[in-house]
């Protein structure tokens, strides 16, 4: 597995360390626990057309998740960036299938149409009520 390079936490100053763990430290956690608890997570913002989609695609495939926004283009970029830093992604949306990320609209949509998405799926009968987080 290719790994993109990060600088080592040995090479940040303590001081530099410590408000990078604090960044946005609710936003992050409140992420985490739901990518740990929901089967499916998709975490994006208002306004943007590739969540919009990507949402669509999940609802058309009969695959239930959890949506979690956070602010649209013109609000609640600082918190967006949490979570763009902890994931290592990029871009929204970002979609979590069984605590892992499969990554945006084009990932996600691949992983449905092949299949590749429901296997990894746990076979609990339950079903997540997608919510919007504000």
């Amino acid at each position: 597995m290719v790994v993109r390079p990060r600088l080592a936490e040995q090479s940040i100053a303590p001081a530099a360390l410590s408000a990078m763990v604090a960044f946005r430290a609710e936003v992050v956690r409140e992420v985490e626990e739901a990518v740990h608890r929901d089967p499916v997570v998709v975490v994006g913002m208002a306004q943007n057309p590739h969540v919009r989609n990507v949402r669509h695609a999940l609802d058309e495939a009969g695959v239930a998740y959890t949506y979690l926004e956070y602010g649209s283009y013109f609000s609640k970029w600082r918190e967006r960036l949490a979570i763009k830093l902890w994931s290592g992604w990029p871009t929204f949306p970002q979609v979590f299938v069984g605590a892992s990320l499969i990554g945006g609209e084009d990932l996600t949509k691949a992983a449905i149409a092949d299949g590749s998405i429901k296997p990894t799926l746990a076979p609990s009968g339950g079903t997540t009520v997608p919510h919007a987080q504000a």
